[in-house]
């Protein structure tokens, strides 16, 4: 069931959400929190299909905030918010309102979205793309108890990573992190099927890629080891080697969909290390609202220390010695002068 509404209020957003409800047979409301995505309307459509796909694991109210760009001063000064409400087969298992926000009223997104809000239940905010420096600090993101961001969708990744350990506070999460939960579980089961000391790791991926970065600094901050990072051909990460007392540890997926675990003394063994979508990456967040120790951890380990033990750790290339000097030849004898001839 779709609704549509043209320059309205957040008042009568709540009324077509009731009367719908009514109309589809389910008064009571049985949604666990509320989602709020921020997206622009190039992006809106994958990531409430996403959302959609999340809220079968997790029934929730997904409010979908599209700030639209005003073409002139005069689209400025009118402030108009439209909206689009869904319900039932429309919504998947939970409620859906698509809030476009023009004009001035795009500045206070808060305003709109707070009255939307689901009573007595935890509020989650996910940038799709464009997250804000500050999200604690966002008008947005202070309404909620965890905020998600994506640093791979950003134009610089890396200077993005950077940032989000300058300005973290609890609550905050990336997706990035969320990708390589796979590949920390296999580790750590591989460290645990061995007794052995690590002494230094490799993380291998394609450049640019933030998970790739966090893998690196998860590894370093938890087995204090210097880890060197290394640029593939992708997709995104390819493989990790571990060196330990009792011989190479090596995850190995180079296709993005199968990996090997290699462990000295231990047969080879695939495992399955396929490449998530978001929907499932959404999922999982949303099972835990308490703040992660553990991403804060290694986000505040740091780019910059991770690059200066990679530095100190890397291999010298051997420097080519002066050559030795030539031993100083002998003069040579002078050949013994003929007999004069005797007369």
């Amino acid at each position: 069931m779709k609704t549509d509404l043209t320059d309205t209020t957040s008042s009568k957003i709540n009324k077509a959400l009731v009367l719908g409800r009514r109309a589809i047979g389910t008064p009571a409301v049985g949604m666990v929190l509320t989602l709020v995505i921020v997206t622009d309307e190039e992006n809106a459509y994958d990531a409430l299909k996403a959302a959609n796909d999340a809220s079968r694991e997790h029934p929730s109210r997904t409010l979908v905030v599209i700030k639209r760009a005003s073409r002139s001063p005069r689209d400025r000064a009118k402030a108009r918010l439209d909206a689009e409400v869904r319900l039932g087969a429309d919504a998947s298992t939970g409620e859906t309102v698509v809030l476009r926000l023009y004009g001035e009223v795009a500045e206070h997104a808060q305003s709109v979205v707070l009255p939307l809000l689901l009573p007595d239940a935890p509020v989650v905010v996910w940038w799709a793309v464009n997250a804000p420096a500050d999200p604690a600090n966002d008008p947005l993101g202070s309404l909620a108890q965890r905020r998600v961001t994506d640093t791979y969708a950003a134009e610089q990744p890396i200077q993005e990573l950077t940032g989000r350990a300058d300005t973290y506070t609890p609550g905050d999460t990336d997706l990035a992190w969320t990708r390589i939960t796979p590949w920390r579980s296999m580790l750590a089961a591989a460290l645990d099927q061995v007794v052995c000391e690590v002494t230094s790791a490799e993380v291998e991926g394609e450049e640019f890629n933030p998970s790739v970065e966090l893998l690196a600094m998860w590894l370093a901050d938890r087995l204090k080891v210097p880890v060197r990072r290394s640029t593939s051909q992708g997709p995104g990460l390819t493989s990790v080697r571990m060196q330990s007392s009792s011989g190479p540890i090596i995850l190995d997926r180079p296709d993005g969909s199968l990996a090997t675990l290699s462990i000295q003394g231990q047969p080879d063994r695939a495992v399955a290390l396929k490449r998530r979508d978001t929907a499932e990456l959404i999922a999982e967040e949303l099972r835990r609202l308490d703040p992660d120790d553990t991403y804060a951890s290694a986000l505040r380990f740091g780019l910059d220390r991770l690059d200066e033990e990679a530095k100190v750790t890397a291999p010298q290339e051997p420097v080519a010695a002066d050559p030795a000097p030539e031993p100083a030849k002998a003069p040579a004898k002078k050949a013994p002068a003929k007999k004069a001839a005797a007369k």
